[in-house]
């Protein structure tokens, strides 16, 4: 017995330790920092022009016409005097006339935006006070946006938007423009005759059909050369381009740091090869932009919101997860404690020696293990609001718990019941082992956080995150806990939730494209969710 014991040991902790190591490989690969292209800036060469709103924390420029402290933009502008001597405004409300008066003091110039939209009475203010602005600082006012993006909005007609910039220009002696996508340049190309010169938007990511980080440079550079050949004699300025540094996919465009600082590097040197400005897309990340366009809205900044800090260096190499060698650890220590429940489960069952159930605990502690990291590290990036933070803070929870219950649930040889037998008030519920009606309770959990997830991700897509990682971690170690055979007819209840999971998934992936590996691998987790609540459940009592 005692040689038994030794031996079941002995395989327990080599598998443990094959589980670690896979574990730690995995990160290793994940966080391995990745050679960037050579700085796009020459010796003390700075950036063109940089985007630039001073909103922090909750701050927004979308309710109250609240000022923002003028503090805040002074310490923006000493910072990013640094990269830039040049930065784009899009309004004159919220404190942001400040700018014009503060960057005169760190001798920076600025590209002053005047918002337009359908309401005359904002208009006509805004057109007053960026005119003030104009007469007030004309050595630093370099330029006037004269509306951004308000065609492609549908706010304002091409026919006013021309008498509104023909007026402010014969108000002003800086030039005058107006901003927006270029495909809204070519549809209203007699806006052309009222600036000075052409101000085009081009964001790859956010192209009808996206285009991917590594091809970034060369769609800028032909999307320029399409608008200059519409617009023979104007000048072609690229008054945004960036690429955000996280959130959900787009077909094959993937927001992320490496891809960022590819795609920004990259095109800056094609800029300065074809001698054309470019105004980067922005200055710092804009927290409430992700009120408008999710988790990816949020983090265009060169700079991060919260600590202010650069997100990557010019010309150096750039890690997706610099912090791997923590999440490693904290998996490691989620895959103790799934190989610790599993033996504690396992010690009066003819598990206990079995290879084939310590392979599968191996199997879910490298899975589990490792998506854990990844799971928690999201948990900040893709929590918006109350409702957000206590989504994604229960899918964190899901994924941790399961893995270890579900190891306790198959050492002791028990199966998933059944929800009506989870959910019964008297008659069944108290027959249940107190580890099988947690590892119910929890598929039941994990089932009602990706139903809504797979929904929305069907039918409202576009600012949606893909909840991969932590789905996977939960739903791979009760897929375990499942039978081997398909019943010939699982509970109604199961039935369709499993039905709805899988037509999700199948519509999912079809509608991003196979190129959008986080919606593949999203599908791919809720198919193995719909497979255990299929297959999973023993029969009601």
């Amino acid at each position: 017995m005692w040689i038994e014991w030794v031996d079941r040991m002995g395989t327990v902790s080599a598998l443990f330790a094959l589980a670690a190591a896979a574990i730690i490989s995995s990160w290793a690969w994940l966080g391995a920092a990745v050679e960037m292209p050579p700085s796009p800036l020459g010796p003390g060469e700075k950036l063109h022009c940089v985007s630039y709103a001073p909103f922090r924390g909750e701050e927004d420029p979308l309710g109250p016409d609240i000022p923002v402290d003028p503090r805040q933009i002074a310490q923006d502008l000493a910072q990013l005097k640094a990269v830039t001597d040049c930065v784009r405004t899009y309004a004159v409300d919220h404190g942001l006339d400040r700018i014009a008066e503060i960057a005169a003091g760190h001798g920076m110039k600025v590209i002053q935006g005047l918002w337009l939209s359908s309401r005359p009475e904002r208009n006509r203010r805004q057109i007053e006070a960026t005119v003030e602005l104009a007469k007030r600082f004309p050595g630093v006012i370099a330029a006037i946006v004269v509306g951004n993006e308000v065609l492609l909005r549908g706010e304002m007609s091409a026919r006013d938007l021309a008498r509104t910039i023909a007026e402010v220009k014969s108000r002003v002696s800086v030039p005058v423009t107006y901003a927006d996508v270029w495909e809204y340049w070519l549809r209203n190309r007699d806006i052309a005759a009222e600036v000075d010169f052409i101000t085009v938007h081009i964001l790859p990511y956010w192209e009808d059909f996206p285009i991917a980080s590594r091809d970034a440079a060369s769609h800028v550079d032909s999307i320029r050369k399409r608008v200059a050949e519409a617009f023979p004699g104007k000048e072609i300025f690229i008054g945004e381009f960036g690429w955000p540094s996280a959130g959900r996919m787009r077909e094959g465009a993937l927001p992320s740091p490496m891809d960022q600082a590819r795609a920004i590097q990259e095109t800056l040197a094609l800029a300065r090869r074809g001698s054309y400005r470019i105004n980067l897309m922005e200055a710092y990340d804009q927290p409430w932009k992700r009120l408008l366009e999710g988790t990816v809205g949020g983090h265009w900044g060169l700079l991060d919101g919260k600590r202010r800090t650069a997100k990557f260096a010019w010309g150096a190499a750039v890690s997706d997860h610099p912090h791997w060698r923590w999440q490693a650890t904290g998996g490691v220590a989620l895959a103790a404690a799934i190989f610790a429940a599993a033996f504690a489960a396992s010690r009066q069952t003819a598990f206990a020696g079995s290879a084939p159930f310590w392979l599968r605990i191996a199997a879910i502690a490298i899975v589990s293990g490792t998506l854990i990291g990844w799971t928690v590290e999201n948990v900040p990036l893709e929590s918006l609001g109350l409702a957000g933070w206590l989504r994604s803070l229960a899918f964190a929870a899901v994924g941790m718990l399961s893995p270890i219950l579900a190891a306790a649930c198959l050492g002791s040889g028990r199966r998933l019941p059944t929800f009506a037998r989870i959910l019964s008030r008297a008659d069944a519920a108290p027959t249940l082992a107190r580890v099988e009606l947690a590892v119910g309770a929890l598929l039941i959990a994990l089932a009602l956080l990706a139903l809504p997830a797979a929904l929305g991700l069907a039918f409202d897509p576009r600012y949606r995150d893909f909840p991969f990682a932590p789905l996977t971690g939960a739903a791979v170690p009760l897929l375990f806990l499942a039978k081997l055979k398909l019943r010939p007819k699982a509970p109604a209840a199961e039935r369709v939730m499993a039905t709805a999971l899988v037509f999700s998934a199948i519509y999912i992936v079809a509608n991003e494209g196979l190129a959008n590996w986080q919606a593949c691998w999203f599908g791919a987790a809720l198919a193995a969710l719909a497979l255990t609540l299929f297959r999973g459940q023993v029969a009601p009592g």
